[in-house]
């Protein structure tokens, strides 16, 4: 028997390895014989540095920054030496540096927010030899178009004077020119992947000042000055780059952190869990297998709605396998994944505790154990 385990974090209690691993043990009670590959995954948000440098035999570099509002911090970024295919590959997620998490509430503000930080991790990965990118951009604090992210890295987004822009939305209302002769040369040998699961375009009342500007502390008059600094931005930057197209679907992700990334750095971006799932290789090791278990720490509807979950599943019916998903716990309306290639959901609650004893790290492993045991001596 084959079985591949790709299944994600269950949040506050074990990691995307930690929760394949305790299946595999469950597994290999049954079947001391059977081929269990356990396998990280993540969605491209939040979680995903940490799935894929344990799974992938990565390490952890942390690096001082510039947060949203300017002041040093401490972020850091994935760094995969040398792992096959991935070779000197980093895993970045934005919101490490730039996240709306890392503002206070009574200091959002849009106008003057930066993703400078985020520059600053890709510069220092570039020294660190990496030449490949994957980059999770969501839960930014920032609407400056990627403009503080690309000036760290070099370039110089000017005014009618020759002089810098100001950090945020509101030095694109200035931006007259654009100047990469100072820009590292070493971008040019790099490739970026970008999570991105979000299809607005930088402007209009899809773009991303009306649609995320308020979430980050924009009002109305606020959201309408940022979307026409930001007409400007794509204007200025059409000169630069004749493709630049500020509709590109995702092209307003994160603030417009993505158009930057298309018009900047020829970036490609793709739905998080298809980056991960190509990063780890899953296909590999799916389309041979007798099994597939996947799951997360909670199974809703929203599972099946583009979640790591769903995407293995996809997978795995490619290929007409059986799909088994593990969870803390299944709501309602869970059955909904069932019609998305999820074949049976098994919470692993076995008797009456509290919340926190259940998400207690040795708790969860013993739980998820036993239960991928049970569910395997039915396919003994």
């Amino acid at each position: 028997m084959k079985v591949t385990v790709a299944i994600d974090s269950f949040k506050g209690s074990l990691s995307s390895i930690e929760a394949g691993n305790a299946v595999k043990e469950g597994i290999l009670r049954i079947n001391p014989d059977a081929k269990v590959a356990v396998l990280p995954v993540a969605d491209g948000g939040e979680g995903t540095v940490e799935a894929l440098i344990q799974g992938l035999g990565g390490r952890y570099v942390t690096v001082p920054v510039k947060d949203p509002l300017g002041n040093e911090i401490t972020a850091g970024y994935g760094l995969i030496e040398n792992n096959g295919h991935l070779l000197h590959t980093a895993v970045i997620e934005m919101a490490s540096a730039s996240g709306i998490t890392l503002v206070p509430e009574n200091k959002r503000n849009p106008l003057v927010t930066t993703t400078y930080g985020v520059g600053q991790l890709i510069s220092d990965a570039i020294k660190n030899g990496c030449r490949n990118f994957i980059i999770g951009i969501g839960g930014s604090a920032t609407n400056d178009g990627g403009v503080g992210m690309l000036q760290a890295l070099g370039f110089r987004f000017l005014d009618a004077q020759g002089n810098n822009v100001s950090f945020g939305a509101q030095g694109l209302k200035d931006l007259a020119s654009i100047d990469a002769s100072q820009a590292m040369t070493e971008l040019k040998e790099c490739t970026f992947t970008v999570a991105c699961d979000v299809n607005n375009p930088l402007t209009g009342t899809n773009g991303c000042s009306y649609i995320y500007g308020p979430q980050k502390g924009a009002d109305r008059a606020m959201v309408k000055l940022m979307n026409e600094y930001h007409k400007n931005y794509a204007r200025v930057s059409l000169t630069f780059n004749k493709k630049s197209n500020p509709d590109y679907p995702g092209a307003g992700a994160a603030g417009g952190l993505g158009f930057a990334f298309l018009t900047f750095l020829n970036a490609e971006l793709k739905p998080g869990i298809e980056l991960v799932l190509e990063a780890v290789k899953l296909e590999d090791n799916v389309k041979d297998s007798d099994y597939v278990v996947t799951g997360e720490g909670r199974i809703d509807s929203q599972t099946a709605m583009g979640k790591a979950p769903s995407g293995v599943a996809r997978m795995a019916k490619k290929y007409g396998h059986k799909v088994i998903a593990f969870c803390g716990c299944a709501t309602v309306d869970s059955n909904l994944c069932n019609q998305h290639g999820i074949d049976g959901i098994f919470p692993i609650i076995r008797r009456p505790e509290t919340l926190e004893r259940l998400m207690d790290k040795d708790v969860a492993k013993v739980n998820l154990t036993d239960t991928a045991e049970q569910v395997f001596n039915l396919l003994k």
